[in-house]
């Protein structure tokens, strides 16, 4: 009798190739299939020995070699070549069989897959998986969404190929429908602010102490034994310390700055903008992005663009650098907060009530934000699951107070020597936008009352307002 396979992966590129070959090394029997079967076959020749493999030829064939429930992880190009395999796939399929998209799916697009394959009586489930092609081999973190009932048949195989931390997987049922790929839109939003944070404190150490590539990698290896330690940190001192063996120079150097972009990072901002959450350390990260990749501007400008009359003096060296360190902290904090922020408007929004403390759990590992203050932002939600934001938490509250003044500094000095910093400048903007007892939105409501008869409200009395400002100026209630 031919071997039932207990899970499928459909889509055999690097990812679902190293996922599947994650969950063969696990004892799990793992069914593939391609569209080009060349590609099946190459992986059974190559890791054979890993695990069980039962290879094939159709989606007919692969969904026989499935045993019931049918799990079947989809590992495609998102967007239409998915809805194309789903829409060949559901009809071999019987009621309680579970799809997973494990790609980078727009949420919206999950919410609907999941309500079309419920009208059919299968389970959808759109799992976001981060760490990369050595995450999906190794230990990824797993962000799956969907019912409670696919989670109970597919979370302990997740779990087990999971990356750990302390002995807890770095998986977790995140909520129904799309709550997954949000959660992992969200991860990746931040991402980019973690990144484009890095690589201005970066720009601002190497103009400021006029310092080769090999000496900052020193300083980033040293930031990553303490509050700083993270995955992006540690590859950061490996990206500056390398040494291109074509030319011999800094490798950094020769890489054109032009920065590439998937379109997560602007999925996060757009989404954040129908939510009204205030996410502009990402919205700066992902415009940031958007500015390096129009070399013809950049061109124009440096031709025609004045920058500062004078140098500005650095002051002492290790005090700079101690003070990019502490805001880089600070700021990085903010951009972890605004994605929780987001994060549960989204899960008011959505009805998905989101443990926001387990994001943080699972994120510890795997991913490409795991980080050493995740462990902070768990015991921040733990304390309080109704925290209104994590920079009121007393940790981070204490931490980002304690180097305020050292931001302060950083953003000024980039300000006046002219070395754009819009992810740590506006990370400080919002920072004080939270804490200001009175913002200047009150003008704001008044212009828009006078052009547009908007209205606004007051602070002695309760209802809305209306002055008539091209007649007696007589404000009448609303």
């Amino acid at each position: 009798m031919a071997t039932q396979a207990q899970i499928g992966v459909t889509g055999l590129a690097v990812m679902g190739r190293n996922l599947a070959r994650n969950l063969a090394r696990h004892g799990y029997a793992v069914a593939l299939h391609n569209r080009t079967a060349a590609r099946t076959r190459s992986l059974v020749a190559e890791h054979g020995d890993e695990g069980t493999f039962v290879p094939t030829e159709s989606l007919a064939d692969f969904v026989a070699a499935l045993e019931r429930p049918r799990r079947v992880v989809i590992m495609v190009q998102a967007g239409g070549p998915t809805d194309a395999v789903i829409e060949e796939l559901t009809p071999l399929l019987d009621p309680g069989d579970i799809v997973i998209d494990c790609g980078n799916a727009h949420f919206a697009d999950t919410r609907r897959r999941e309500a079309v394959l419920r009208e059919r009586d299968l389970h959808f489930v759109g799992a976001g998986v981060s760490g990369g092609e050595e995450g999906a081999l190794l230990g990824p973190s797993i962000m799956p969404g969907g019912s409670a009932e696919s989670y109970a048949t597919l979370g302990p195989m997740f779990e087990e190929i999971a990356a750990r931390v302390d002995g807890t997987p770095c998986c977790t049922h995140i909520g129904p429908d799309g709550a997954g790929h949000f959660v992992k839109m969200v991860h990746n939003g931040i991402e980019y602010a973690d990144m484009q944070l890095i690589a201005e404190a970066y720009h601002l150490l190497r103009d400021g102490l006029k310092a080769e590539p090999a000496e900052l990698a020193a300083i980033f290896a040293e930031w990553n034994s303490g509050d700083l330690e993270s995955f992006l940190i540690e590859i950061t001192a490996e990206v500056l310390g390398h040494v291109d063996a074509a030319t011999g120079s800094p490798f950094v150097d020769v890489i054109l700055d032009q920065a590439e972009q998937k379109g997560t990072g602007r999925w996060t901002v757009q989404t954040a903008l129908d939510l009204g959450a205030p996410v502009t350390g990402i919205a700066e990260a992902t415009f940031a992005r958007a500015l390096s990749a129009h070399p013809e501007q950049r061109a124009a400008a440096q031709a025609a663009l004045p920058g500062p009359s004078s140098a500005v003096p650095l002051g002492d060296r290790d005090t700079f650098v101690d003070d990019v360190r502490k805001a880089l902290y600070a700021s990085k904090v903010v951009a972890y907060a605004q994605g929780y922020d987001q994060m549960a408007a989204a899960s008011v929004e959505y009805g998905w009530n989101i443990d926001l403390g387990a994001t943080a759990t699972i994120w510890r590992g795997g991913c490409i934000i795991r980080a050493r203050f995740l462990d902070r932002i768990r015991e921040a939600y733990a304390s309080d699951p109704e925290l209104p934001s994590l920079l009121v938490d007393p940790y981070f509250r204490d931490a980002v107070a304690a180097g305020q003044d050292a931001w302060r500094r950083v953003v000024a000095h980039a300000a006046q020597a002219g070395i754009p910093t819009p992810a740590f400048s506006s990370s400080l903007a919002y920072y004080d936008g939270l804490r200001a007892i009175r913002l200047p939105a009150a003008l704001i409501q008044g212009q828009r009352d006078f052009f547009g008869a908007h209205t606004y409200r007051r602070v002695d009395r309760e209802g809305s307002f209306h002055t008539r400002w091209s007649e007696d100026r007589r404000e009448v209630g609303v």
